[in-house]
């Protein structure tokens, strides 16, 4: 066996290039169960990140749904998600381009449901006796929103197969998501949330009857509503109406049963400190599905690990399904088996079928069409850690590369993840993204801060009021932590993050002395504007973050970096989508042009045609590349990678490695 080369930390040569992940590497979505066959919608960077919906017969034969240029997105909340449904053998999804809702047969071209407009549609279901949709419904024509204070419409609305006709079923809540027919087409099933609160704080769950005509009549309040969240509503095979709730401090599930005989209506299927619910960032999550009237397959997290069981409905055992993977999430199931996204942190992210009744699982499509040698894996440490009297948590990765060692004595340089939302999570699934950097040389710390999800209500909720603050102590305490184990080189820690993980690096950045260098992809760098020029759906999300707005502008002020440069004199590089809603493009360049002017080490990267996120390949991979060489520059070290230089604006040319 060959001897390791040595070479400093940041310079190792990796298989695992930025060409490799965008060339060998889809982005998996929702799934969908028809009967024996299973369809999925996959993204490919290498098709300028356009969506796909595949259909899997089943002996093992893959196709095409959904043909080019036909992209399967919806814009609904700008994050999308429930883009396509499937029934009997049709599918009905949402086109990028037009928003137009279309219908496919394999083998056959889409063709559009409804009329080019400026209305948009999501989380559908199939009302087979009424030849229809049910889905939500946003409304952006201009009058709508003229009506609406600049803001779209919300509703849940039918619209017909044969010619496209719409009507309004259900109005006058600010949003809607999961609506879910009973399998006898009589009643449905919704959830609704109001500003200021996003659907994890307060989600109502109602019922109605479907009348003659399909009309919601009867309609009542089942569960949740103000500091009750309610997820993934799903009918029994019998009729019953099923559901998880936060409202013992952990998303549990429960049952509604309004003709039982204790006259409690809701039941407790189970009850244990796990999270068999998500953060409804996007519609048509899902954690659990029943296979017969009985029993529930069911995900949860426990410990920031996922875990696979049988829920019997009736006694309330959960027994373990054994599988290799800690990440499970997009489940459904048939009587005989389940399908879900599975990763661990040796296994991609993949497709995944477990035979119900032997316990075989079996790869579907993985996310990755690579064999990566074990040797340049690094494997997560999950770490608890002290943070301003709170523990906070977090996955740890040393850098890890069978070929190389770093010269005696050297500690290496960390990378700390700051993830978006701010209310989600991170993964232990295999991530060739954080793989980039350990197999180069970079210790790695994947934060989960105060606030998101995994850990019960309490945690998510310690970062009410406390947006910029809990999250830069949890990330700077992490680092702070590794530090003093010796772990890594306290002179050479830098932060990165996405969305509102940006907000979170250049808050670091800005209001603590423990980083030396950061990388900004569409960050927050001001509140306010973000506050007034943002979508819908976030549109309040700040009230519960950092308080009312305008009333506590003040706070907006003290907590936004754009405001505060004269404490920031770390480089940063920025990564921008010219197309971007969420966080507009202003936000980055307001603070690269201040910090050019301060005279900070700064570089910026801006990407026509991409939005919040990047999905074409060439813009994945100019990203990881332009940032591996601004560490390189800033930490004195020459990435092993032919990388094209990048402009770093204010850099000491001395700086430059031999």
């Amino acid at each position: 066996m060959p001897q390791p080369t040595v070479a400093p930390y940041g310079a190792w040569a990796s298989p695992i290039t930025s060409d490799l992940i965008v060339s060998a590497t889809i982005r998996l979505g929702a799934i969908f169960a028809d009967g024996d066959t299973i369809y999925w919608l996959e993204s490919r960077p290498t098709e300028g990140g356009r969506c796909v919906i595949v259909r899997q017969e089943p002996d093992g034969t893959t196709t095409d749904v959904t043909p080019a240029p036909f992209s399967v997105r919806t814009r609904v909340h700008e994050y999308g998600g429930g883009e396509a449904v499937v029934h009997d053998g049709r599918v009905y999804f949402s086109n990028y381009n037009d928003q137009r809702l279309y219908q496919v047969q394999p083998g056959q071209h889409p063709q559009p449901v409804t009329q080019p407009t400026a209305l948009r549609y999501a989380d559908g279901v199939v009302d087979s006796d009424r030849d229809r949709i049910i889905c939500v419904r946003e409304d952006h024509r201009e009058s709508v929103m003229t009506t609406n204070r600049g803001e779209p419409v919300n509703v849940l609305a039918s619209i017909a197969l044969r010619d496209g006709t719409q009507e309004v079923l259900v109005a006058g809540n600010d949003f809607y998501a999961s609506p879910r027919l009973s399998l006898d087409g009589k009643r449905l099933a919704w959830l609704t949330w109001n500003h200021p609160d996003m659907p994890w704080d307060s989600a109502a769950l109602w019922v109605a009857d479907l009348d003659a005509q399909g009309a919601c009549v009867n309609i009542r309040h089942v569960a949740g509503g103000p500091g009750e969240s309610i997820f993934q509503p799903e009918w029994s095979p019998d009729g019953v109406l099923t559901f998880a709730s936060d409202r013992t401090g952990w998303w549990n599930l429960y049952r509604w049963e309004p003709d039982n005989e204790t006259n409690d209506e809701i039941r407790g299927l189970v009850q244990m400190e796990a999270e068999f619910g998500l953060p409804q960032w996007i519609f048509g999550l899902s954690s659990y599905a029943y296979i017969s009237p009985s029993r529930i397959v069911c995900a949860y997290r426990l410990e920031g690990t996922d875990r696979l069981a049988i829920l019997d409905v009736f006694n309330g055992t959960l027994s373990p399904i054994e599988t290799p993977y800690t990440s499970i999430s997009g489940l459904v199931a048939t009587p005989d088996q389940v399908i879900f996204r599975g990763g661990a942190p040796r296994k991609v992210a993949s497709l995944i079928a477990v035979n119900l009744n032997s316990g075989e699982h079996s790869v579907i499509k993985r996310s990755a069409s690579l064999d990566l040698d074990a040797g340049y894996l690094s494997m997560p440490e999950a770490i608890s850690y002290p943070s301003e009297k709170r523990i906070a948590h977090g996955l740890y990765y040393p850098p890890t590369n069978k070929d190389h060692i770093a010269p005696a004595g050297e500690k290496p340089p960390l990378l700390v993840f700051s993830h978006g939302g701010p209310t989600g999570a991170t993964s232990s699934a295999l991530s060739l993204r954080i793989q980039f950097w350990t197999s180069r040389g970079f210790a790695v710390l994947d934060v989960n801060y105060g606030g998101s999800t995994g850990y019960g209500r309490d945690y998510r909720e310690s970062l009410k009021g406390r947006w910029g603050i809990v999250d830069v102590d949890d990330c700077a305490n992490g680092a702070r932590h590794l530090v003093n184990q010796g772990r890594v080189d306290g002179a050479r820690l830098a932060i990165r993050g996405g969305s509102a993980g940006g907000y979170t690096t250049l808050s670091a950045l800005t209001f603590r002395d423990v980083f030396q260098a950061g990388a900004s992809h569409y960050g927050v760098s001001d509140l306010e504007l973000l506050a007034r020029d943002t979508h819908k759906f976030e549109s309040r999300y700040l009230d519960g973050l950092i308080g009312p707005y305008p009333e506590r502008r003040d706070l907006y002020l003290e907590r936004s970096p754009i405001h505060h440069l004269a404490s920031l004199n770390t480089p940063v590089i920025f990564f921008q989508g010219l197309e971007d809603e969420v966080v507009p493009p202003a936000q980055a360049e307001v603070m690269v042009e201040a910090l050019r002017e301060k005279g900070v080490p700064v570089a910026y990267l801006a990407f026509e045609g991409e939005q919040h996120g990047f999905r074409r390949a060439e813009n994945i991979q100019k990203a990881l590349d332009a940032e591996l060489y601004f560490y390189g520059r800033i930490f004195g070290f020459s990435p092993a990678d032919a990388i094209e230089p990048i402009e770093i604006m204010n850099l000491d040319p001395s700086t430059v490695p031999d």
